[in-house]
């Protein structure tokens, strides 16, 4: 039996970014003009639902490249590789097909702009992150001119020996939270005054928007749910935007895993989408609610976004 009404109330914008979508088309086309199977180095977007659809078309996703075939074809996902990854690509014989972001993209440009430039760089990411790792290795190795180093937290900061150079720069891991980067470089451009800044901030529009529009819808909510798996960074970090703001918050992937007594008490509920999470989770998400209490359903005005990606040659 359903027990009062609940109003939900839905995040915009919310879901995929284009980006994502991107990368999604870019296997699925490959799988139209290749036929099955069509590797792909690790997950080509952090989404459970998304993966285990694309295995279904074909898709098989690897972390080694030794054990591809030669002559196959391989995906880089939207995180980005380093350039030892592509190197060894080409070594086994194997076809690229480049799904990195070009916003990831523009961070790898902006870091070997640095380094020929012969700056020691400081990279603002989570160690083990493919992004992190893929911006890092972007730089194949450290030298007394130049050089690049991970950079999680201020602590990081604080325990970084001073440099004796003026050529001293920074980029970021595109998902990160905006509140939680701008404090670390604030510390990096207090302990380097002279620090150079990428031309644009690195965080990703689309990141950005959904973190805005967490914000925005905080004060009226008893519980907000960020459909996103535990792997994706941006959807991780809208759940703790929430946390933060002492609103209770839920990061959920898959409905078999939703609890009903979560409701208990609650009148509204906010319901947004990390960027790798498709929008069929998010009305899923819905139906689930709706069995345990009637609902309401809103959609909050949020920034439109109109940014298309140009597809490579596949």
């Amino acid at each position: 039996m359903k027990v009062g009404v609940i109003n939900i109330a839905l995040a915009n914008p919310r879901g995929f970014c284009a980006g994502v979508e991107r990368a999604i088309i870019i296997v699925e086309e490959a799988l139209k003009k290749y036929g099955a199977p069509i590797y792909v180095r690790n997950e080509v977007v952090h989404n459970k639902y998304v993966i285990n659809d694309l295995k279904q078309k074909g898709a098989i996703f690897v972390d080694d490249l030794h054990t591809i075939p030669s002559g196959s074809h391989i995906i880089f996902s939207a995180h980005g590789v380093s350039k030892a990854v592509r190197k060894s690509a080409d070594k086994l014989h194997l076809i690229p097909i480049d799904a990195t972001c070009p916003l990831v993209t523009k961070v790898h440009n902006e870091v070997n702009r640095f380094y020929e430039g012969q700056y020691h760089i400081f990279m603002i990411g989570h160690k083990g992150h493919p992004e992190a790792e893929g911006t890092m290795g972007q730089i194949e190795k450290n030298s007394p001119e130049a050089s690049i180093h991970l950079i999680e937290s201020i602590d990081d900061v604080e325990k970084l020996p001073n440099i004796d150079t003026d050529k001293i720069s920074y980029v970021s891991q595109t998902t990160l939270s905006v509140d939680d980067t701008s404090i670390i470089i604030d510390a990096l451009k207090s302990k380097f005054p002279n620090i150079k800044s990428p031309k644009n901030s690195d965080i990703c529009y689309a990141t950005q928007n959904r973190q805005d529009a967490v914000k925005g819808m905080l004060g009226n909510q008893d519980l907000i749910f960020v459909v996103g798996s535990n792997n994706s960074s941006n959807s991780s970090r809208l759940a703790e935007i929430a946390k933060q703001h002492n609103i209770e918050a839920i990061l959920i992937d898959d409905m078999k895993f939703f609890d009903p007594s979560i409701l208990k008490n609650k009148k509204n509920i906010g319901i947004t989408a990390g960027a790798s999470a498709p929008e069929i989770l998010v009305q899923q998400l819905i139906v689930e609610i709706n069995k345990y209490s009637d609902t309401v359903v809103s959609e909050i005005k949020g920034v439109e976004e109109s940014v298309i990606f140009k597809l490579p040659i596949i």
